[in-house]
């Protein structure tokens, strides 16, 4: 096992109150079957923005929301896309094949939790990733 070097960038999955939302999250990233992420953009700061922008092609460390790091990604992309249309890459990398609709409800019932409606000319930033094994 090769050591991996993390940068100081790093993403968190789950929150307060998530209902186990992160932590499947999680077992997805550790299973190989998520490898993108997204959030609407008018989340992000525009420091935010930088910041998630900045890193890509560096090790990422992974958190859950109790701030235990659980595994590292490489970052290798990072791109616009709408909800009401969204790039494959994501539909895919979010475990929905080629099925937009199903991206589309699961998203909407997620973020409904936290108060985020999504609409269909919402602008998502999309985060690419594979994972680096141990």
């Amino acid at each position: 096992m090769s050591e991996v070097k993390a940068t100081p960038y790093k993403m968190i999955f789950g929150w307060e109150d998530d209902n186990g939302i992160g932590e499947m999250l999680i077992r997805q990233i550790l299973n190989g079957d998520k490898t993108a992420t997204c959030a609407p953009k008018e989340e992000y700061s525009e420091q935010e923005l930088r910041e998630t922008y900045e890193p890509v092609g560096e090790i990422l460390t992974v958190y859950d929301k109790q701030g235990t790091p659980r595994c590292h990604v490489r970052l290798t992309e990072v791109f616009e896309t709408t909800f009401g249309n969204p790039d494959l890459r994501l539909v895919r990398g979010e475990g929905n094949g080629d099925n937009v609709h199903q991206f589309q409800e699961d998203h909407r019932l997620a973020w409904k939790d936290i108060n985020i409606e999504l609409k269909d000319e919402t602008i998502l930033i999309v985060e690419l990733f594979e994972l680096i094994p141990y």
